[in-house]
């Protein structure tokens, strides 16, 4: 029977049944959010850096407009789950139980589509617009995300969202089981410490879906790179949305997909 200790799990190979390791496997937890006393929602996560999740999660999902809204954020763990009890403020409490009362007034008559269709594809504030980072700065990037994540360095099964300042400096670096809350990690880390967004850049190691454009508007990241190709739609919301937008492929230079790029000059005729 396999055995385990903490993150630690035996296991034997196929075929070799008696060639038996020991390999430390990532951590998973169910979290249950509740605003003000108000169960929100239940998601699995890393229980790592909960309280930067939160806050991004928070923040990126439209429940509060700052982070100055989330007053306080009161963790209890119990066996595999972890209860999230998160006080907001009055404005952006209201506005959750406008949206919930909304969600449950046309559940029953046909709309309950119409309501996912405006969260899927949200109106989002334009970004005023960022400069390009130097290509310097995404130099070795791979390699040194590789470097930054202590996590899974030991469990793999863990994508990260990375945040490299203005001097080419990877400064954060989150992890998580889900490709989003990595990226809402990253968020709340870069909302609780009050670090400059719009002079640097953040890194995401998944793919680059729509909702992590919609997460990167609304925090006022300028900057969003992915390490694997975007979609068409994503590079449509990020040019609409003044994010920029670029892809470093494995063994390729980096793609700028936004801002699109100018139009190449038709070369002047040639004259006889």
């Amino acid at each position: 029977m396999p055995r385990h200790d903490g993150e630690v799990y035996a296991y034997a190979e196929l075929g070799a049944p008696s060639v038996v390791a020991d390999a430390v496997l990532a951590e998973e937890c169910a979290l249950a959010i509740s605003y003000n006393g108000i169960s929100h929602a239940v998601m699995m996560v890393s229980p790592s850096t909960v309280e930067d999740f939160i806050a991004g999660f928070s923040l990126s999902g439209g429940l509060v407009d700052s982070i100055d809204e989330i007053y306080d954020i009161r963790l209890k763990r119990s066996g595999a789950a972890l209860n999230a009890e998160v006080d907001i403020s009055n404005r952006a409490f209201w506005a959750l139980k406008q949206q919930r009362r909304q969600l449950a007034g046309t559940s029953g008559c046909g709309l309950c589509g119409v309501e996912a269709l405006e969260q899927a594809l949200p109106q989002l504030k334009v970004l005023p617009g960022s400069a390009l980072p130097p290509a310097a700065h995404l130099d070795n990037l791979r390699e040194r995300i590789g470097a930054a994540q202590q996590l899974a360095r030991h469990s793999g099964a863990l994508h990260a969202a990375v945040f490299v300042d203005g001097q080419g400096e990877v400064r954060l670096c989150r992890e998580d089981i889900g490709r989003h809350n990595a990226l809402d990690k990253l968020i709340g880390a870069l909302l609780r410490e009050r670090i400059e967004r719009h002079s640097g850049f953040a890194v995401v190691t998944s793919r680059c879906s729509l909702e992590l454009i919609h997460k990167a508007v609304r925090a006022e990241i300028g900057t969003l790179v992915s390490l694997s190709a975007p979609t068409s739609l994503t590079v449509d919301w990020a040019r609409k949305h003044r994010l920029n937008l670029i892809h470093l492929p494995h063994r390729s230079a980096p793609r700028v997909y936004s801002p699109a790029p100018e139009p190449l000059a038709a070369p002047p005729a040639s004259g006889r």
